[in-house]
């Protein structure tokens, strides 16, 4: 199972500390875990192993978009920071956009990413 992290700047220390709370049910799941590049950098300095695409705005967003048009992901998780502009925001729409399309979860905030890990991992780790 692969999953595909994101978030904004103002967001990224959230998707640490959500991360932090299902490291041993992803261990369990043998979850393999793909982010943009900052975003990746961050998720790295937690410990966690990750593969580290573009930045967001430089075409990480494309990238996974691309890698969720091929299914190559089981889910997106994307926390985004609503309250603020980011130049790279058609690119944001079109991930979305391709997760509708191809029916990959997507969750924007870390509520719904708790109730889609907790279930993914339920799955897919026993």
């Amino acid at each position: 199972m692969k999953i595909a992290l994101i978030a904004h700047d103002g967001k990224k220390a959230d998707m640490v500390h959500f991360l932090g709370g299902f490291r041993e049910a992803l261990q369990r799941a043998d979850v393999e875990l793909v982010a943009t590049g900052t975003t990746g950098s961050h998720i790295e300095k937690s410990g966690f192993e990750v593969q580290r695409l573009l930045s967001g705005p430089l075409g990480g967003d494309a990238q996974i978009a691309a890698m969720a048009a091929e299914k190559q992901l089981s889910a997106v998780i994307f926390f985004r920071d609503p309250l603020d502009k980011h130049p790279h925001e058609p690119d944001v729409q079109m991930l979305m956009r391709i997760c509708d399309v191809h029916n990959i979860p997507l969750a924007t905030n870390p509520a719904s990413a708790e109730l889609m890990f907790k279930a993914l991992t339920q799955t897919y780790g026993t």
